[in-house]
């Protein structure tokens, strides 16, 4: 882990409540596909955000929300556009978590988001592709409505590029118009699975979602050393 100053490039909308930001590192730097990173808003006050981009692109890309509800996140977005209408770099400490993508393993690989927990799994997802990797690939995205599946036909070429590509968008709160999967994104899973034994399984998302599924996992069959999130060290 490295503290580097960063250039603000980049903050659009993604949906009325996520935005993407891309910063651009002013001295190398180094991570692995599923780390995250903290952008240092004082020297107090550290604020994680998982990385969406790979580590063979240039740039850093975040995938922050910005609702009046979610505080944390909005207050962090705050400061990047301060800094990015001052033209001055942020701070953020690189290359952090213990989750990351563990691609020396063969084991057939699970991949579960929810919300912006997406930009953990987008990294990995990327990395794949871009490896070529031999192995099946189920990856699971759960949003509360249709809306915010705002890398929805980003996915949906990812799966095509290789037949053993799956791609399984989940809305919790469907309209008339939503023709896929509903309900909780860890029971689509469940039910797509007799047993999870033989998966990697990477999660992110809410912490209080990480527990339910650590639990219904393992007892669905998943081993707990080949189940990787962040959140499992704190709950």
């Amino acid at each position: 882990m490295t503290t580097i100053a960063c250039n603000v490039d980049l903050i659009e909308a993604l949906t009325p409540t996520v935005n993407r930001v891309v910063l651009t590192p002013t001295q190398p730097c180094s991570f692995v596909s599923g780390q995250y990173l903290q952008l240092c808003l004082s020297d107090s006050d550290k604020r994680p955000f998982s990385i969406a981009s790979t580590p063979a692109q240039p740039q850093l890309e975040l995938h922050i929300g910005g609702s009046v509800a979610d505080q944390y996140a909005s207050q962090a977005l705050a400061h990047l556009l301060q800094q990015h209408q001052l033209q001055q770099p942020v701070q953020a400490e690189i290359g952090l978590g213990n989750a990351q993508f563990r691609a020396d393993s063969e084991r057939p690989l699970i991949l579960v988001a929810g919300g912006t927990g997406f930009s953990y799994i987008y990294s990995i997802a990327q990395t794949i592709a871009a490896a070529k990797l031999d192995r099946p690939v189920f990856v699971y995205w759960g949003v509360r409505e249709h809306s915010a599946l705002y890398h929805h036909t980003v996915m949906q070429q990812w799966a095509a590029q290789n037949s053993k590509y799956r791609f399984i968008p989940v809305v919790q709160q469907p309209d008339d118009s939503w023709q896929g999967r509903t309900g909780m994104v860890h029971h689509a899973v469940l039910e797509d699975f007799v047993s999870l034994e033989a998966y990697d399984i990477y999660v992110a998302g809410p912490f209080a979602m990480a527990g339910v599924v650590r639990d219904a996992f393992i007892e669905q069959g998943a081993h707990r050393e080949h189940m990787f999130a962040d959140a499992f060290a704190y709950i």
